[in-house]
């Protein structure tokens, strides 16, 4: 009974597909399909650079937070190392010193080229006190160049940011002891793109400049260029650039759509 019924069934699928044919033709014209790929990447700075403390001391400042706008050369913490103060002290104290000794010096000098003048003194005495003269005068130029280096380690307290743009990370907190070459902040600058991390299997279909589709957290899509391709694979995955024109650090939970390459 089956098989009876098998080739009426078969009949009846074709007979529509016959009588489409007598109507009318059917036109068929190949189609491109882009086939995206969803990824997903985050926002980092094109230029990222750290403020490093370049003395050890004790932060006494810190007037930034993430995500502050800064600007070159501004003031965004203050290193003090006590022991500078307490050099800088006795640096004083020997220039004083000095500084009574040279008076005594021209004292005794005056004194024996008058007894000079009067025949009473020779002059490798004179000579002598004028030599004694030069002397504490060297070594009072000496300890205020000393004097200066000290200023100038204290002058190297102050962390200044190294370009515009924004504060990324503050891994310090106020009060903190830190060495010479910690980073204080790190700046991020010169705009920011978004990295993707795109799966290994994709990456023979990515090509410079091609259209990246990124949909921001309020659901806006925004088209961005394939900048760079990184020749590196990390986890099965391979870091590309994104970018996109005013793009904002706001964005910080971003996700894309990658082309396949010829988009």
């Amino acid at each position: 009974m089956t098989l009876k019924l098998l080739p009426l069934a078969f009949a009846a699928l074709i007979l529509p597909g016959i009588a489409l044919a007598q109507d009318g033709a059917i036109t068929v014209e190949p189609q491109v399909v882009t086939d995206w790929k969803s990824v997903y990447g985050q926002v980092e700075a094109k230029n990222t650079i750290a403020a490093r403390a370049r003395i050890s001391g004790t932060i006494t400042a810190l007037d930034v937070t993430e995500g502050d706008e800064v600007k070159a050369g501004q003031e965004i913490g203050k290193i003090t190392d006590q022991t500078l103060d307490y050099q800088i002290g006795a640096v004083d104290a020997q220039i004083n010193a000095l500084e009574a000794q040279l008076e005594n010096a021209n004292t005794e000098l005056k004194r024996g080229q008058e007894l000079q003048a009067r025949g009473v003194s020779t002059s490798q005495n004179v000579d002598q006190l004028q030599t004694q003269v030069n002397v504490y005068e060297g070594q009072i130029a000496a300890q205020k160049a000393q004097r200066k280096v000290y200023e100038q380690q204290q002058e190297f307290g102050t962390v200044t940011a190294p370009i515009d743009g924004k504060v990324v990370t503050v891994p310090v907190t106020k009060d903190a002891v830190i060495m010479g070459g910690e980073t204080i902040a790190t700046i991020g600058g010169g705009g920011f793109f978004l990295r993707l991390s795109i799966p290994e299997r994709h990456a023979d279909t990515l090509h410079m400049g091609d259209t990246i589709m990124i949909t921001d957290p309020d659901g806006k899509e925004i088209d961005g260029k394939l900048a760079k391709i990184y020749p590196e694979i990390e986890g099965g995955r391979v870091p590309a650039d994104d970018e996109v024109p005013g793009f904002a650090l706001r964005r910080c939970a971003a996700s894309g759509e990658a082309a396949d390459g010829r988009a």
